[in-house]
């Protein structure tokens, strides 16, 4: 594959994709990394223990419960949370050295992990994307097509969602998954466009300086 990465000199971003569950974030997250190998997925940490196949550093960084308070009180963790008596959280090292090679990190976390990273010390480089389902009925048909989830486990996650999706507003951009390729496309459009702002290329002020000392030499 090749990367769609251009070779200007940039820190990198942290783009923050969230949606109720169902609603396509996830299969958004995996596109996009097959779009641009350059891309960084961010992995969490937890004090869950492995399951059976999962490696750590790949699927999750297996941490002690004090390893993992140890790096809250430290300010190392960008968010966390507590979810059925364990911890998760996303480090804040790995992100930081993407930044600074140029890499941009995705997330895919819920409203609350990205209210803690927007809040956090490099808020400043977040770019957040709400996605929301064409409609609830749809929003169903989907959980229900995956052919995962018992009725009940659908049904929370549908009483969840309502809670989710009351958070969109909160973030910078919103789109609405009618269709999986236009809406990877808007997502695209919208990484593109943010890469290019001007605060995001300190190779400019450079660059204009050059060009004012070509006109010195005209």
């Amino acid at each position: 594959m090749v990367s769609h990465q251009d070779n200007s000199p940039r820190k990198g971003l942290l783009l923050i994709l969230s949606s109720p569950s169902g609603a396509g974030k996830s299969t958004l997250a995996r596109r996009l990394m097959d779009w641009d190998t350059s891309l960084r997925f961010s992995v969490s940490a937890t004090t869950r223990a492995p399951r059976a196949g999962e490696v750590d550093g790949r699927e999750y960084y297996f941490k002690s419960r004090s390893e993992f308070q140890d790096m809250v009180r430290a300010g190392d963790m960008l968010e966390h949370a507590e979810v059925f008596g364990n911890l998760y959280g996303s480090p804040r090292a790995p992100v930081e050295a993407a930044m600074a090679a140029g890499r941009d990190t995705i997330f895919d976390i819920d409203w609350q992990g990205g209210q803690q990273i927007r809040n956090s010390a490099l808020g400043r480089d977040v770019v957040s994307v709400f996605v929301l389902p064409p409609s609830i009925a749809e929003l169903d048909a989907r959980l229900r097509g995956r052919g995962q989830d018992s009725d009940d486990v659908i049904a929370g996650r549908m009483q969840k969602s309502q809670s989710e999706i009351s958070h969109w507003a909160e973030y910078d951009y919103v789109i609405i998954n009618r269709d999986i390729d236009a809406a990877f496309a808007q997502l695209t459009t919208i990484l593109q466009a943010e890469r290019m702002r001007r605060d995001r290329q300190p190779h400019l002020a450079d660059f204009v300086r050059a060009l004012n000392k070509e006109f010195e030499t005209r």
